[in-house]
């Protein structure tokens, strides 16, 4: 407290013991009375003045760094305040994107799967067109094998089918007569 407060609180608790001294002066008896209940005031209004004095100085530094912690305490939670609701529109915005972005990404698979169908198709034709190369080649390879087999075994059949008709026909006497002319057609040749 300032000085001046205490000066006036030591005028009124005067003018309070004046009153009551006269007070007491009306009165013989209880004058002893009233004197011990004077000082008493007295004694209350120093002790008063001195815990004033005493806390006015140490208080309101206190109050003041109170009050400053409060203050940055308020300004910290006010700019976190404003963080979290930045971060609430962020969230807000791309939540109210977020329909348009899932339709956005169901339009591109789409577009993705009919692309990639596309792709496996002509995958799948280009496949057919070698399969059926391959097999028109195999078939080929396997008529041709087929072909020389039969011309293989026709040439057996009638070189087997010939021998049994020369078995049957060629007996002692006609083998004779042939190698006779052979053996004479020989001789008439020059070497």
């Amino acid at each position: 407290m300032k000085l001046r407060q205490i000066v006036r609180l030591i005028a009124v608790c005067a003018v309070f013991f004046l009153c009551v001294s006269i007070a007491s002066a009306e009165g013989a008896d209880a004058a002893t009375e009233h004197a011990t209940e004077i000082f008493k005031w007295i004694n209350f209004a120093i002790v008063a003045a001195v815990i004033l004095w005493a806390f006015g100085k140490a208080l309101p530094a206190k109050f003041r760094a109170n009050a400053e912690t409060i203050g940055s305490a308020i300004t910290k939670a006010s700019a976190i305040k404003a963080e979290a609701e930045k971060q609430l529109a962020g969230a807000e915005a791309r939540l109210a994107r977020l329909e348009q972005e899932i339709a956005e990404f169901r339009a591109q698979v789409q577009k993705d799967a009919v692309i990639e169908a596309e792709r496996i198709r002509e995958m799948a034709k280009a496949d057919a067109e070698k399969i059926s190369v391959a097999a028109k080649a195999e078939i080929e390879a396997a008529e041709r094998a087929a072909r020389i087999e039969l011309k293989v075994l026709a040439a057996k059949l009638a070189v087997d089918g010939a021998e049994s008709l020369l078995a049957k026909q060629l007996n002692a006497q006609a083998q004779e007569s042939l190698v006779s002319g052979f053996v004479a057609s020989l001789e008439g040749r020059p070497n």
